[in-house]
């Protein structure tokens, strides 16, 4: 058993947001000793790398609880993971062409602006026409 500062600093993960997690019920409740501090086991530091990768792929919280129910039922199928996994990469690619989008958007207005001392500016005038 460790505490949260060591689990903190093993994973690189603020004690707020490991409280946070098991809040919102996305860890598992952690034991807590008779003077209240927690004590984490390796199923709670093992569910916490499963949420901080997730959470680093782009997993919003409710689907980081999707995929840890999925984690703790040793029933699941695989083939469930990765329905959620292309579901999540079909939202990033269509997240990705959208900020390309903006990029060349403001790529395109960037070179038309002559960026001088005069108050005309087609940066302003460019995304007024939106």
């Amino acid at each position: 058993m460790i505490t949260i500062k060591q689990v903190s600093k093993l994973l690189d993960i603020a004690p707020k947001t490991i409280r946070y997690y098991e809040d919102i019920g996305l860890l598992s409740p952690v034991n807590r000793g008779d003077n209240g501090y927690r004590y984490f086991m390796p199923e709670n530091i093992e569910e916490l790398r499963l949420i901080k990768g997730a959470r680093m792929a782009g997993f919003s919280i409710e689907e980081s609880k999707e995929l840890m129910g999925l984690f703790k039922d040793s029933t699941r199928k695989s083939k469930d993971v990765k329905a959620l996994t292309l579901e999540k990469t079909a939202q990033l690619r269509k997240k990705i062409m959208v900020l390309n989008d903006m990029l060349i958007t403001l790529e395109n207005l960037s070179a038309s602006c002559l960026g001088d001392e005069k108050s005309d500016c087609a940066i302003l005038d460019g995304l007024s026409k939106n």
